[in-house]
């Protein structure tokens, strides 16, 4: 056990597989801490490391965090810190071997442990046969009447086979595709011996987890009021500080770049979340319940918050082989911008015997739109031609047979980039499975543990969420300003959806955005979402609003044809909206 009984300190060293490969060394020296966690798993990840497993069987785990634990395994050691990390990603007991020789090559002798069963590959056809239909969640068909092919099927496994390896004596311990914030709630019910039923505290463990999964971003990166980040240079990884109630302080380690604030923590509590229940294997996390106070400089408190018992399904990422995806962009420039367009497109697929021999074509201009451009650059426009096919021979003529008509073209044509063969097109497909078919296995010292799945509960709970004083809007004289100079955003991907939250910094400025950002007004201020399905929800006690768009990205971040595939920009762009709003709201 940690020497610390009070609370237990969990750092975070990495937000994705090529987040800053030193981070783990950082955390284990810039501070005290209990538990180094990283985070390396995305949907896109995870065809990643089946290419690579493709290549070599032994492989299909993240080689970044063997570069990591040979910095700071002795340390890690030496100060009792324990290691969880979800880097086995599709072999974890391979990343286990890895790291044994590592230590061998060392001179030391951690305890590893590796969680598995959430591949459910080898079991398809017999949970087919079982009743599980592996419905897309979005579009409502199963697997087998899309004919899809996958090429992986990962269950978001809990935390309860970390707290077991770690009961156990685990010094290390590599998981697959676990939930990202179970690297938390795991440790957390490990220090505290919390029972499955502690709703509320597996609620705030979950959500300290979710706060700190993708590293910076919850300490000033990627964070919409840049003015308030003292500095950007070596920002700081997140810490949580989780206490037995399962309260919790976000903070970094002294000395680093970046910021912690209610501002920045509020950020990650919006990023790729849907409705303010947030469903995680283990308990349904009520978002709308937490309450964040500044307790210090660089230190976030959460309190408050509330959970419901987990759902008797967990979601299953799994990803399809779409057929080939290719890609290129012509630079359009000076006069008659949509006549060369319309010239290129035209001419091209002519040339390949037209558009309907692709199963997918898809043509995006993106013109700045100015006249008398300053300077050569901005006189550019950009057309972006993207096919996809079963025939990967087909989508590898499509952008040599562009390059093809260069000289007999428009004038001044010009490509971004040579042509390419094209690449395998993964379709993300999310489905829902009954935890009664999960088989959470825990593997330590050469024994195996099967760890149940959290079964549903009929235990009523009834939430009462807090009632928050809402002022009436500002009456005082409008201005005409982007919308970003009175509120913050963060957009992300969940698969071939996107969320968009925005957030007020006070009562007086969310008065205003709840009343004036509907559904209805941002799909006019955003023109390009508006075919899409859009759910909103509030939450007034962070002083934000969501919005989830539905169908935004299409197949997912591997196949969308947007040139954003993932809505990292959405919200920028969204601030960068002209709107009229009350002067008192204007920030500096």
């Amino acid at each position: 056990m940690p020497e610390n009984t009070e609370k237990l300190i969990i750092a975070n060293c990495s937000g994705f597989f090529g987040d800053r490969i030193t981070a783990a060394r950082e955390m284990v020296q810039g501070g005290p801490i209990d538990v180094l966690t990283g985070d390396y798993l995305a949907e896109l990840t995870m065809a990643i490391l089946f290419q690579k497993k493709m290549k070599s069987p032994d492989a299909g785990f993240v080689p970044t965090f063997l570069k990591q634990m040979e910095e700071v395994m002795g340390e890690c050691l030496d100060k009792k810190i324990r290691v969880v990390a979800n880097a086995g990603g599709l072999n974890p007991a391979g990343m286990a071997a890895a790291l044994k020789t590592i230590a061998e090559k060392l001179g030391l002798s951690p305890k590893i442990a590796f969680i598995h069963g959430d591949d459910l590959m080898p079991r398809m056809a017999e949970l087919q046969e079982k009743g599980e239909t592996f419905t897309h969640i979005d579009k409502g068909i199963s697997l087998k009447e899309a004919g899809a092919m996958p090429i992986t099927a990962n269950a978001y496994l809990g935390g309860w086979g970390i707290a077991e390896a770690l009961k156990r004596g685990a010094d290390i311990v590599v998981c697959g595709r676990v939930a990202d914030a179970a690297l938390v709630a795991g440790p957390a019910a490990w220090r505290f011996n919390w029972d499955r039923g502690d709703w509320d505290r597996l609620a705030g463990a979950y959500a300290a987890g979710h706060i700190i999964e993708c590293s910076a971003q919850a300490t000033g990166g990627n964070y919409s009021f840049m003015d308030e980040v003292p500095t950007y240079k070596n920002v700081g990884f997140p810490i949580a500080e989780v206490f037995e109630d399962g309260s919790f302080v976000i903070t970094k380690h002294p000395g680093t770049g970046g910021l912690v604030s209610v501002g920045t923590v509020t950020a990650q509590l919006m990023y790729e979340i849907g409705a303010p229940k947030y469903l995680t294997p283990d308990v349904a996390v009520r978002f709308d319940t937490l309450e964040l106070t500044q307790e210090g400089p660089d230190r976030v408190r959460a309190t408050g918050i509330r959970g419901e018992p987990a759902t008797d399904t967990t979601k299953v990422c799994i990803n399809t082989l779409g057929g080939y995806k290719n890609s290129m962009t012509v630079i359009l420039t000076g006069l008659d911008i949509e006549k060369k367009a319309k010239i290129v497109e035209e001419t091209l697929f002519d040339s390949l015997g037209g558009r309907d021999q692709f199963q997918v074509a898809d043509v995006q201009l993106i013109s700045s739109g100015k006249a008398d451009p300053p300077s050569n650059d901005e006189a550019f426009a950009f057309l972006r031609l993207t096919v996809m096919d079963p025939d990967a021979k087909k989508v590898g003529l499509f952008s040599a047979r562009l390059v093809e008509i260069a000289l007999a073209s428009i004038p001044g044509f010009t490509a971004t980039a040579p042509p390419t063969k094209g690449s395998p097109a993964i379709v993300h497909w999310p489905a829902l499975i009954s935890v009664e078919h999960i088989q959470q296995k825990m593997n330590l010292d050469g024994e195996e543990i099967v760890i149940p799945a959290t079964a549903s509960s009929n235990e009523a709970i009834v939430i009462e969420v807090p009632k928050h004083e809402i002022p009436p809007m500002p009456s005082d004289p409008t201005v005409r300003a982007p919308l970003g100079r009175a509120f913050a955003t963060r957009a992300g991907d969940k698969g071939g959806n996107a969320n968009l939250g925005i957030w007020a910094k006070t009562p007086e400025a969310y008065a205003f955005l709840n009343g004036f950002l509907t559904t209805e007004k941002l799909k006019e201020l955003l023109p390009d979402c508006a075919p899409f399905a859009i759910d909103r929800y509030e939450l007034p006690n962070l002083l934000a609003v969501n919005f989830y768009i539905r169908g935004l990205l299409g197949e997912g971040v591997a196949a969308s044809l947007r040139s954003d595939p993932q809505a990292k920009t959405l919200g920028e762009y969204l601030r960068a909206k002209i709107i009229d709003m009350p002067e008192s709201l204007l920030i500096g």
